[in-house]
């Protein structure tokens, strides 16, 4: 496909979307700027209607459909956010929609998409599992099939985020993308390629599903085996020919990331900048130390913010604990009164907020004359943990670093 083409149909979806889109205004961070030694914007997409980028491509391939085809609806497959963009696009102009979702989709993205009115159907494990399902359903029911990347009409909705960010940093040196299925760095990269060719645009993939990686490596569609990762919303097997099409033309590279990685962005973003973020969201930013050259001007995609509460808790006391900030050990004592009082005071000396502390005597069945204490402590970092090691080392204790 020419970049041309791409080109002018994010413009026209442009127009389509002028009444439709929130218009995030990007977000300069002096906290990532500083920690990755360049100056770095952020494009909130979680601030979008549906709370991610997907209602762009969603509304856009809808509302370009004819009248016809909008009376068989529609239906699509979803990890969770396209699901919501297509359910609220359609409840705008007034056609149905089914959506095959996988079952281990967050309930929050699929009561969001219910609560727009679409029929949810919950099956398989993957995105993959419930797109080959959907196609299935398609083929009884008549209905329009709404791809979640891999269609033109997708893509050039997505790519207007890239319009956006340029219009607002025309001489940005980098756009980092998260890559799923690849709709959204094609579009942006097709676009930006054509009004700032100098401008580098770099798709971030999680290590546990590089499919659009493989695919460029390789020159053709791979397909993963199985994906692993945190970050839900990319799990994907294999990307679209279109957007593989797309992408070997105008990405400059990919960057991977591991789930640590995300983990710990995810938690920096939220504590610096109050925003709420997805997984798959935070991967631009956890790619900046990655990135080559200094003092880049640099526009990250925050992609989405469907989190629910519990993910979120987990993903605090993940990310607390890579940075240093939760200390959790265990240690055996002798079942003598005044050791509790001596592990208290050597963590007081050392100003660790003890938090949790479980002090068990019967754990440690091995030895009868001992008790376990597991202990979780607020610290300050790497260092300070390290401190309160040796310190509890030479009195003689033996740490077991629980996390």
């Amino acid at each position: 496909m020419m970049i041309k083409e791409v080109y002018e149909a994010v413009l026209d979806a442009e127009q389509r979307l002028n009444n439709v889109i929130q218009r995030m205004g990007l977000i300069h961070s002096d906290f990532f700027s500083l920690e990755s030694g360049h100056d770095v914007y952020i494009k909130p997409e979680n601030f979008q209607k549906t709370g991610a980028f997907k209602i762009r491509g969603a509304y856009n391939k809808i509302s370009r459909l004819t009248k016809e085809e909008r009376s068989r609806g529609v239906i699509a497959a979803s990890a969770g956010n396209h699901s919501q963009g297509v359910a609220y696009a359609v409840d705008l102009l007034g056609t149905s929609a089914t959506i095959v979702m996988p079952a281990q989709t967050p309930l929050i993205k699929v009561n969001s998409t219910r609560d727009y009115g679409a029929e949810v159907i919950l099956f398989g494990e993957t995105f993959d599992d419930a797109w080959h399902h959907a196609l299935d359903l398609q083929k009884e029911s008549g209905q329009v099939m709404v791809h979640p990347f891999n269609d033109l009409d997708i893509i050039a909705g997505q790519g207007t985020i890239g319009a956006e960010s340029l219009s607002e940093l025309p001489d940005a040196d980098v756009i980092l993308v998260p890559v799923g299925g690849g709709g959204l760095i094609s579009g942006i990269a097709a676009y930006a390629k054509m009004v700032a060719p100098r401008c580098r645009v770099v798709g971030v993939e999680p290590e546990g599903a590089l499919c659009m990686k493989a695919a460029l490596m390789q020159g053709q569609i791979v397909r993963l085996p199985a994906v692993q990762t945190v970050a839900d919303g990319v799990a994907v097997k294999e990307v679209g020919d279109l957007t593989l099409a797309i992408c070997n033309q105008v990405v400059d590279e990919i960057i991977s990331v591991t789930d640590y990685e995300i983990m710990d962005t995810f938690l920096m973003l939220l504590e610096k900048h109050k925003i709420v973020s997805e997984n798959s969201g935070t991967l631009g930013l956890a790619a900046l130390k990655k990135l080559g050259g200094n003092n880049l001007k640099v526009v990250s995609v925050l992609s989405g913010g469907n989190i629910d509460v519990v993910t979120m808790s987990a993903m605090i006391n993940k990310g607390l604990s890579r940075r240093g900030r939760i200390f959790c050990f265990s240690v055996d004592l002798p079942d003598t009164p005044g050791q509790l009082v001596t592990i208290s005071k050597i963590l007081a000396e050392r100003r660790a907020n003890v938090i949790k502390l479980d002090h068990n005597q019967f754990m440690n069945l091995a030895r009868f004359s001992h008790v376990q204490l597991q202990v979780t402590v607020e610290t300050s970092g790497h260092d300070h943990i390290k401190e309160i090691v040796k310190d509890l080392t030479d009195k003689g204790y033996g740490i077991n670093q629980v996390y």
